[in-house]
């Protein structure tokens, strides 16, 4: 019985290495010449990347057995009871767009930006599972996106702010590549990319503070408090970041995935008042409160960036916590209304002009 026993646990762990090693969703590594830019980043440590804060990453045992258990038998409302509705966009209206600086959310942190006549997507993560195997994850809100990947026009560039799968999906990029002008990342991400066949000259990698102008857009990546990591040995491994997008006309923040930090009132310091901040909300518990907000503290960031308005995002698509799905955006908008701070709350897929007169404050949660 010990043989058989002992002879399952090496086929499974067999079965574990070769698919960490095979499959294509785990991404890159960086070689040794990629490590020697590493080292000169003062965000590099020891062969890591790391926080400017002391940051608890890891988990006790207690709490690890708490989490799997709230994960795989998870409380009442963690996910709706029926798909989310979004609202179609037209391939056409896209591609033909020249109106002022818009947003349109996908749910969870990914977006199209429209601005100066230029498509920009960020954190493209438009799979159905945010996991390397569909076995691994929770599926999508809403069974269907605002317009299929395979629909999108032409997209002038890609922000993406880290490697984890719910922001940077083997997938999406597949489907998107050829038709990507030009990849920024912080340091590290482009790994991933060239492995998935995009070419090293379409990628650009940025360290915390550093910006690059590109077609008459400015793109600072920015700190943020996070990890990274695709595999079972690579945490940490590439950098983390949020993002500033610059125009002549706008000023707009995107948190990436972030812990409430000092770094918000720096990039508010620095580079704000921002038209729109883009501000992580979802997917928190007190088992992991240093690398990502509650709700209230994502008010607080927006005050702290000093925004003029904020959209919550990193929720409404996947279930990666054990809190009610709805319970982000109901906790954000109670406490930005205590600081008279504007929360805007788009439908999945609706269109929303930067400082427009139309202001998308509906509960369609609700």
């Amino acid at each position: 019985m010990s043989i058989v026993i002992g002879s399952g646990l090496l086929l499974v762990i067999l079965i574990i290495v070769l698919f960490v090693y095979l499959s294509p969703e785990f991404g890159g590594t960086p070689s040794v010449e990629q490590k020697m830019v590493y080292i000169k980043s003062p965000n590099y440590k020891d062969g890591k990347f790391i926080n400017r804060e002391q940051v608890k990453l890891d988990m006790g045992l207690r709490d690890f057995g708490k989490s799997l258990a709230g994960y795989f038998g998870a409380p009442p409302n963690t996910k709706p009871a029926r798909d989310i509705p979004v609202e179609k966009l037209d391939s056409m209206d896209i591609a033909n767009y020249t109106g002022s600086t818009r947003l349109i959310w996908f749910g969870h942190s990914a977006f199209i930006l429209q601005t100066n006549n230029k498509t920009i997507l960020i954190d493209p993560m438009f799979g159905k599972v945010p996991a390397p195997h569909p076995m691994l994850g929770s599926n999508r809100f809403s069974k269907n996106l605002p317009i299929d990947v395979e629909k999108l026009p032409r997209i002038d560039a890609v922000l993406i702010s880290h490697d984890h799968y719910d922001h940077l999906d083997y997938s999406s990029i597949q489907k998107l590549k050829g038709k990507v002008n030009m990849f920024f990342t912080p340091l590290g991400v482009g790994v991933h990319l060239q492995k998935w066949g995009v070419a090293k000259e379409r990628i650009v990698e940025l360290d915390w503070w550093q910006e690059v102008v590109h077609e008459g857009l400015v793109f600072r990546c920015t700190p943020a408090q996070h990890f990274s990591g695709r595999g079972l040995t690579d945490r940490a491994g590439t950098l983390w970041s949020s993002w500033i997008i610059q125009s002549e006309t706008d000023n707009i923040f995107f948190s990436g995935d972030s812990g409430y930090g000092p770094h918000f009132k720096e990039i508010g310091d620095k580079y704000g008042p921002f038209d729109m901040a883009m501000i992580e909300c979802g997917q928190y518990n007190e088992m992991w409160p240093d690398i990502h907000m509650f709700p209230e503290q994502t008010a607080q960031a927006g005050l702290d960036v000093r925004a003029k308005q904020i959209i919550p995002i990193h929720w409404g698509a996947f279930k990666l916590a054990m809190h009610p799905w709805t319970e982000p955006i109901e906790r954000v908008t109670n406490k930005a209304r205590e600081h008279n701070l504007e929360v805007l709350t788009p439908r999945i897929g609706e269109p929303i002009p930067i400082n427009g007169i139309e202001v998308s404050t509906s509960q369609w949660w609700q």
